[in-house]
């Protein structure tokens, strides 16, 4: 049974829902917008667990409006002017969609995770270790786990499907993907982004390691952010009073929930376990923290 107020899966009387991901449910409006619903799912070893971490999906959606505002005089975002009851009729559905469902543009998303590192961890370590490189990009020898990189690198992956792994891709690869110019855009507005929020962030004692944007384009071509930005869903959070270099710095994210997987004999693969109340607690709890931190 769901704790009281969260969502798992949302249904929204009179629109069709036309994608339901990891976290978030794609509702048609009209030609022009769509109804984008963070939900209190979560997903772990990219397997989405049975119980909902109450509180999330406002969470992400109040600290994503954040970002969005602070970055848009750098690139546009999907979020558009119309309220939720424009959208829908039921009165009970607004209220609950209320903070954690926005109205945004409908755009052709591009085929790829833009990825920024700051920080040597995640799989870009993983990658420096077998080859002194991530995503094809040199790196200088001799670099820690958690290690501050000499400056921000841009390495994509292409979306995968839900339940599927991204797989990181060469900046080749993504040019041949979609053109040179587009693919140096979203590279430069990227990094632009990131070196943006993590200096921010860490004025107010948190280091954002790395994050991943998603953009998207208009018929005429122009391009927007879209999704979500700068969560500890899509990005990796770091106090900045715990960070060491040659350790995996605990995080403002759902560590709670993986290390807890840890110790289960499970293999990764859907269905996930149920997960106990204090574990949900304790990451929904991290989560609100860091948007406390990063917004008051």
């Amino acid at each position: 049974m769901n704790p009281p107020n969260a969502l798992f899966e949302s249904d929204i009387p009179g629109l069709t829902r036309i994608a339901r991901g990891k976290v978030r449910d794609i509702y048609a409006v009209d030609s022009e917008h769509l109804l984008m619903v963070t939900t209190d799912r979560l997903s772990a070893f990219d397997v989405i667990m049975p119980d909902p971490v109450p509180g999330k999906g406002r969470i992400l959606t109040e600290l994503s409006n954040f970002w969005f505002g602070m970055m848009a005089d750098l690139v546009p975002h999907h979020l558009s002017a119309m309220a939720l009851a424009d959208a829908i009729d039921d009165d009970n559905a607004v209220a609950m969609l209320s903070g954690r469902a926005v109205l945004v543009r409908r755009l052709t998303p591009l085929p790829i995770e833009a990825v920024v590192r700051g920080y040597l961890i995640g799989s870009g370590w993983k990658d420096y270790q077998n080859s002194g490189a991530v995503c094809g990009i040199e790196l200088p020898a001799g670099l820690e786990q958690a290690a501050r990189l000499p400056e921000t690198i841009f390495t994509p992956a292409t979306k995968a499907a839900v339940g599927d792994h991204d797989e990181n891709v060469s900046f080749e690869t993504v040019v041949s993907m979609i053109g040179e110019d587009l693919a140096n855009r979203v590279r430069d507005l990227s990094v632009a982004i990131y070196e943006r929020a993590a200096a921010y962030a860490l004025e107010r004692g948190i280091i954002i390691a790395d994050t991943k944007f998603e953009f998207g384009q208009d018929d005429q071509g122009r391009l927007y952010v879209i999704d979500e930005m700068l969560t500890p869903d899509s990005s990796r959070f770091w106090p900045a009073s715990k960070y060491r270099v040659g350790i995996s710095p605990p995080s403002f994210d759902k560590q709670f929930v993986r290390d807890y997987l840890e110790t289960l004999d499970w293999d990764k693969t859907a269905p996930g376990p149920a997960l106990p109340t204090t574990v949900l607690q304790q990451t929904s709890d991290k989560y609100r923290e860091a948007l406390q931190i990063l917004t008051s």
